[in-house]
């Protein structure tokens, strides 16, 4: 059965958007869309490592130690815990510009929280 009935309105008037902050919140709108078109969103850090191996004889035991590596760690939360990976170089590579494309959405999001509370708070009533 398909409802016909139209859902009361919203007694307040939507709050007017400044041009200046509509535009932003445009841009804002675009770099989102193209982050999330490539699919390459990845949260977590990379960390390069440089190691001592178990063999006594190897300079990485040496004064001034010569460590292996590098190597690549991609760290993460899974359900508060700590989840580690190594990767190849090559991974690590697209690994540091997912991560980035990561931090880039957490950072646009945070801007388009802070222009909803900065309107609705100019939306207050003053006493």
């Amino acid at each position: 059965m398909l409802r016909t009935e139209r859902l009361p309105h919203c007694q307040n008037p939507p709050i007017a958007l400044d041009p200046q902050i509509r535009a932003e919140t445009r841009q804002i709108a675009r770099e989102l869309a193209a982050i999330a078109r490539t699919g390459e969103v990845l949260p977590g850090s990379l960390t390069e490592r440089a190691m001592r191996c178990g063999r006594a004889g190897c300079g990485c035991h040496a004064d001034p130690p010569r460590l292996h590596g590098p190597y690549w760690q991609w760290t993460r939360k899974v359900k508060n815990k700590t989840v580690t990976r190594w990767l190849s170089p090559q991974q690590a590579a697209d690994c540091r510009r997912w991560i980035d494309n990561d931090r880039r959405l957490r950072e646009l999001l945070a801007r388009l929280e802070a222009i909803s509370i900065d309107r609705l708070q100019a939306d207050q009533p003053k006493s």
